[in-house]
């Protein structure tokens, strides 16, 4: 069993673009996500066996999408620091519908972010608010292995999964 989930990451040029826009708010009350980092997830899975995620995201038809950023940097609950994405509730459906028989049901319906950081006191100032208009087409979804460890979690790519149509 691992720990997963389905994404769709940004390509380095966004990547880049997002870095470059945004102000850092260094310290010790907020933790960034690295960079390398940075996707949206359309499901967490949780405790899954991979085998059979492998298969049931393998089997994902679904149309390609096109994210879209913005407008600003926001809180999601108490702690996450986001930049809220548009257009990629489709692909989440179609992710859900795919994955319907694996791990823990969705807590919540989908909503689209972007996971910059955690906040752990008001920190985050800085950054909320700022300003974000990008957008990026998402040719493929990707089944990741997250692996936590003291200093945050790693991932692993285990699949890779072109949308077509």
């Amino acid at each position: 069993m691992s720990r997963l989930f389905v994404a769709a990451e940004l390509p380095a040029a966004t990547r880049r673009s997002l870095v470059e826009a945004l102000p850092r708010c260094d310290g010790p009350g907020l933790r960034w996500v690295p960079p390398e980092q940075w996707h949206v997830t359309l499901r967490f899975l949780g405790e899954v066996a991979e085998g059979a995620a492998v298969e049931a995201v393998g089997g994902l038809v679904a149309r390609p999408a096109l994210a879209v950023l913005g407008p600003r940097v926001e809180r999601l609950g108490r702690a996450v620091v986001c930049v809220p994405v548009d257009g990629l509730d489709g692909l989440a459906t179609a992710v859900l519908a795919a994955t319907a028989g694996l791990g823990r049901p969705p807590e919540r319906p989908f909503a689209g972010h972007l996971t910059l950081g955690r906040r752990r006191d008001g920190r985050a100032r800085d950054v909320l608010g700022a300003p974000v208009s990008l957008s990026f087409p998402v040719p493929e979804v990707v089944l990741v292995r997250s692996t936590l460890d003291p200093v945050g979690a790693r991932h692993e790519a285990l699949l890779r999964v072109p949308l077509v149509g």
